[in-house]
């Protein structure tokens, strides 16, 4: 069945560094692409980045444009979510998805937080000093 396992969550000091990583299985992994999102306490879930399933194309909220590096590894089946100069309010519980077909977009070209049918059980990242 399809699987997706996300890992490389914990604390961190503001301006530190993690590195979330999201294995699957149970599908022809590089014909999908795969979505990052994140849900602090009290707050909707917010999409964050989303990859292209050959790697080619990115895309990023402005909330972390600049900060956050997503990458893939198709051989290894893991999609990667760097993330540099985090801060308190990237604290949230982190979750990949995967969205049916290769593109982050859809038919009107734009990138939204929709169409995701499989999702990974989360992991928490907590900035705090």
């Amino acid at each position: 069945q399809v699987q997706l396992v996300e890992s490389g969550g914990g604390l961190v000091q503001p301006g530190g560094s993690l590195r979330l990583s999201c294995a699957a299985s149970g599908f022809t992994y590089d014909a999908y692409a795969i979505g990052w999102f994140r849900q602090a306490p009290g707050k909707e879930r917010e999409r964050i980045s989303c990859i292209s399933s050959g790697g080619k194309y990115t895309y990023y909220s402005d909330s972390v444009k600049g900060r956050f590096t997503s990458s893939r590894d198709n051989a290894k089946k893991t999609v990667f979510l760097q993330m540099n100069s985090l801060k308190p309010e990237d604290t949230a519980v982190y979750y990949c998805a995967r969205r049916p077909g290769t593109s982050c977009t859809g038919v009107t070209g734009q990138w939204t937080g929709a169409n995701y049918d499989y999702w990974g059980q989360g992991t928490q990242v907590t900035v705090s000093s």
